[in-house]
């Protein structure tokens, strides 16, 4: 009698390094760490139950991502958010999205049309969460779908590494009293526009999205930069 296959794993085991990153990082956007509060390693590891080499790894992964910086005699501290680097990371992101929009529009399939109906259902159910991680999470799989059906992986790694920076962005935006238009109606025209197969709608769709988080974003940290 021949063995039964081994079923395939179709996601790792999220290591102890792993679950703390994510937890530092969903603290952080958040706003549980505030920009310019220092980062103490032994509070961290009493919090967390980890050693200080996890906390210290951690720290590392998080200053790769722009969410922690390293201050002369102070250590590590949530980093600020400049609008002068907001501003960077929305132009990036236009240039990126808009792109893989209207290729992946172009490329639509009814398999495609599925799994980006799919990711943004997830991402609908999401606005009702509590946690702040599960709203990311879904919203990074519904571009991921995007990018992936457009064939830019390479720009996908791109928005990745910025991912930390666009989400404190998108909590604050998602606070704001001063939407045009709600977060989830935005997403819904994005992926009406790119099922439907219409790549200039689609980049319409995007770049109302932008326009509208971009405004919200400026007025808000133009304040505070005044502020400081």
């Amino acid at each position: 009698m021949e063995n039964a296959p081994l079923s395939k794993i179709d996601k790792p085991p999220a290591t102890l390094r792993d679950m703390v990153q994510e937890r530092m990082r969903e603290a952080i956007i958040d706003g549980h760490f505030k920009p310019g509060e220092r980062l103490i390693e032994r509070v961290m590891c009493e919090q967390l139950g980890v050693s200080r080499t996890v906390i210290r790894e951690t720290i590392r992964y998080l200053e790769a991502e722009g969410l922690v910086e390293y201050l002369p005699h102070k250590g590590p501290i949530i980093a600020r958010m400049s609008w002068n680097e907001a501003r960077q990371i929305y132009d990036i992101r236009r240039m990126l999205e808009t792109a893989a929009a209207t290729t992946c529009a172009s490329n639509m399939t009814p398999q495609l049309a599925g799994q980006l109906q799919a990711t943004l259902a997830e991402l609908k159910q999401s606005y009702g969460e509590k946690s702040p991680g599960t709203l990311f999470r879904a919203t990074a799989r519904f571009y991921q779908v995007i990018f992936e059906g457009a064939g830019h992986s390479v720009a996908w790694e791109i928005v990745q590494r910025l991912n930390g920076r666009i989400s404190r962005l998108r909590m604050m935006t998602l606070s704001s009293s001063d939407r045009k238009q709600p977060g989830q109606a935005h997403m819904k025209a994005i992926c009406d526009a790119i099922v439907s197969g219409e790549p200039e709608a689609a980049r319409h769709a995007v770049n109302r999205h932008l326009d509208d988080v971009t405004t919200i974003a400026e007025h808000l940290l133009a304040a505070e930069d005044l502020e400081k």
